[in-house]
């Protein structure tokens, strides 16, 4: 899409959507440009623990001497660049399945669908504790447990918004072309589910965002020395009890991306719903 016609639908939009797209679009330079934001190195230990706010450290030190502001600053890196990553692992997953199983059908539908109802019936919490307590918590262990949770959902909306649309003529048409599995499900399925599938990319992103947040302040997430925000509340938890607010940023971070993200995709399903906006 022409950037002339990006910064018309910015201004068509409604004020919330503006405030997520602003604070999203915030998150992603600082993710990004990490290293020349930060005014310290991500582990880099520079004075006492908990040092209160100053001018040489501007949001104080953690428990191990670090810089608060520093390690904000790459938690967002590290946090959402591997929240993303897990949800694009499992929207490839879950919608190609999903798609396979709603054009297939027969028993290639039963053996996708029963597999995803075992995964689905063991809460997603209890069965990545478990699974990352044996295996361990290396970063593709947890990459891979969390996309093939998050998997599960996606292929469930991709299987009910598929078979919707495998039923309809043009794709029985491309069927008696002798059109391949392949070009029926990228031609003719997956353009008619986009937008639906689109909006809960941003709702699936929020959720798995959140889970790698708590997997970390369990101590089974991101692991240390990395900054994450998850293991940033807990390793500084003990502050609150002194009335000091340095914990609640990384959760206020969490909690502003969530909601300026839940903006966004609520802008998207009123669009791709059709309907107008009521003055």
């Amino acid at each position: 899409m022409p950037m002339s016609n990006l910064f018309k639908e910015f201004l068509s939009a409604p004020l919330t959507a503006k405030f997520g797209m602003l604070v999203i679009f915030g998150y992603a330079v600082i993710s990004i440009f990490a290293p020349l934001i930060a005014p310290y190195g991500e582990t880099e230990i520079l004075g006492g623990a908990y040092e209160l706010w100053g001018d040489k450290y501007l949001l104080g030190t953690d428990n191990l001497g670090r810089d608060m502001l520093s390690r904000l600053i790459y938690g967002a890196r590290n946090t959402i660049g591997i929240a993303l990553l897990i949800t694009v692992l499992a929207f490839l997953l879950g919608s190609i399945t999903g798609m396979i199983a709603a054009t297939v059908g027969g028993w290639t539908d039963q053996i996708l669908g029963r597999i995803v109802d075992v995964l689905m019936s063991i809460p997603s919490l209890i069965f990545a504790l478990l699974v990352l307590s044996i295996f361990g918590t290396a970063m593709p262990y947890l990459i891979s447990v969390i996309a093939i949770l998050d998997s599960t959902r996606v292929f469930r909306l991709a299987r009910a918004t598929a078979m919707n649309v495998a039923v309809m003529d043009f794709v029985e048409v491309a069927r008696l072309r002798g059109e391949r599995l392949g070009w029926i499900t990228v031609k003719e399925i997956l353009p008619n589910i986009t937008a639906p599938l689109l909006a809960e990319f941003g709702l699936r992103f929020c959720f798995v965002f959140l889970f790698i947040s708590a997997l970390s302040f369990l101590g089974l997430g991101i692991q240390p020395p990395t900054a994450d925000w998850g293991s940033m509340v807990r390793d500084n938890s003990t502050l609150i009890t002194y009335d000091d607010i340095t914990p609640l940023l990384p959760a206020g971070a969490i909690a502003l991306l969530t909601v300026a993200v839940n903006f966004v995709v609520d802008w998207m399903l009123h669009k791709s719903s059709g309907l107008k906006d009521v003055s």
